[in-house]
């Protein structure tokens, strides 16, 4: 058995341990990640966020299509489309990624081991390659970025052919007439968008009132309108008692005696972490009782040495969230210094329209200062948002209690994952709310949304200003 030295193993090559490893390696570290699957990109790009985010790209175009040529191009899919015919760039996108992906990290020097990993101590790792060999790394710092997997409980017939799970969604062979969602989370909101906006009658199913409820409710209001207006329902506060397939259809039975039917069935109720298989307890670590690893600030497990980052340690399990975490556990290891900055990360949601956040919602700064203010610029308000047919759309500015300092930016609409990184660096670079007035932004374009809820707040602030005194 070959065993070899590094100075960091990476167990996980998706978006939290190609950072992770790249960081370490520009460091001049020595680094070795292990992949079980065939290729680099973990999930993320093999069955999640590019695949989906590829069939929400047409989604999105057949939509945009029938609103800017005033319904004259009526695009609908056909009944008994494949599935495929809608992602016919999916390989490409897919291949391409992945060979990004491998050049970084071939390009910075790091190695790479296909297989599946365990530990055989602290700082020893053992991989059984595809062949049956095995080998092992030695470590001095190890990160954990094994990601994670759908949720699937036993009582649950997933087949992923009629009942589907995140991962089988996009297998299926057909467009389906009918989609009944379980889950209202990330997930389970991006595909119900997806699937409603290509003409699938789609039924969301869940506990929560609402879609997306962790995220500001005014901002939500805006994905529901347009899952409504694309054919959608909502069915909240109510829980999936009883799944069931008769042979035709999936029938769901809710907690208050009713039943859903429909063609398909997506669950999308959690994910769980992928530490199966890798032998925490010779490592020293043991899975909370969620099936997650407890961390610290810097993503640093009980074993100080060992690190875990991305979707074994929990929520947000967002790839941006997960690319920084892998960062900060490198850096963190090797005695590299972090810019207070890397704390603000933005976070993106792509239901039909986006939703993205920095910094501090409304309910939080008010929860801070004791007050807010808040700015808003509504997209059909702006030229660019009436040239482009945007229907949904809001950018809110939000600021301190007085109204100077921008504390958050909070955005829903087409383009708000782009348009979130004005907001960023405004916030890295400590800006009053004032900078967006006093700066010039190209006209039409939506980025303007910045200046007219900047002038909103310049308004509150005059208003109070002029307002009577209570002892007046």
């Amino acid at each position: 058995m070959t065993e070899q030295r590094f100075d960091m193993i990476v167990i996980g090559s998706g978006p939290a341990g190609q950072k992770a490893a790249v960081q370490a390696a520009k460091a001049k570290a020595t680094v070795v990640v292990i992949e079980e699957g065939a290729r680099p990109g973990g999930a993320c790009v093999a069955r999640g966020t590019i695949p989906s985010k590829t069939l929400r790209e047409t989604a999105v175009a057949l939509g945009a299509l029938r609103r800017r040529s005033g319904g004259v191009l009526d695009v609908q899919p056909p009944e008994d489309l494949k599935l495929a015919s809608l992602m016919t760039r999916l390989d490409q996108v897919i291949a391409a990624h992945q060979k990004v992906i491998a050049e970084q990290l071939d390009r910075n020097g790091v190695a790479r081991w296909h297989g599946r990993a365990r530990f055989v101590s602290p700082h020893v790792v053992e991989v059984r390659c595809v062949d049956g060999t095995l080998r092992r790394a030695t470590g001095a710092h190890v990160v954990i970025a094994t990601g994670s997997r759908p949720r699937n409980p036993v009582d649950v017939p997933i087949d992923h052919e009629n009942v589907l799970d995140s991962d089988s969604i996009l297998t299926l062979a057909y467009l389906p007439r009918s989609l009944a969602v379980i889950g209202s989370g990330v997930i389970a909101t991006e595909y119900a968008c997806i699937f409603a906006a290509l003409g699938v009658r789609v039924t969301m199913i869940d506990k929560s009132p609402r879609p997306l409820a962790f995220l500001d409710e005014e901002l939500t209001a805006e994905v529901s309108r347009s899952f409504e207006r694309a054919g959608g329902t909502y069915v909240g506060g109510r829980s999936a008692k009883q799944i069931a397939w008769d042979g035709v259809e999936v029938s769901t039975t809710l907690d208050d005696g009713r039943v859903i039917t429909a063609e398909k069935l997506l669950y999308c109720l959690g994910r769980e972490a992928n530490l199966g298989g890798l032998a925490l307890d010779a490592a020293g670590l043991a899975a909370t009782s969620r099936g997650l690893l407890e961390v610290d600030a810097f993503c640093r497990t009980k074993v100080s040495h060992i690190y875990a980052v991305g979707d074994v340690i929990g929520p947000p399990s967002l790839a941006a969230t997960a690319m920084e975490q892998g960062r900060r556990a490198a850096c963190h290891a090797l005695g590299v210094a972090l810019p207070a900055s890397a704390e603000l990360v933005p976070a993106g949601v792509y239901a039909i329209p986006e939703l993205a956040t920095i910094g501090m919602t409304e309910a939080q700064a008010k929860e801070k200062f004791g007050g807010a203010v808040v700015g808003r610029a509504r997209f059909g308000e702006l030229a660019r948002g009436q040239i482009s047919g945007i229907e949904d759309g809001l950018l809110k500015l939000v600021c301190d209690k007085d109204g100077k300092r921008v504390v958050g930016v909070q955005v829903v609409g087409e383009g708000a994952t782009e348009l979130v990184h004005v907001g960023q660096v405004a916030l890295v670079a400590g800006w009053d709310v004032d900078e967006f007035v006093d700066n010039v932004f190209n006209f039409p374009t939506l980025a303007e949304a910045y200046r007219v809820a900047a002038l909103d707040v310049c308004k509150q602030r005059k208003l109070e200003a002029c307002a009577p005194s209570s002892s007046s």
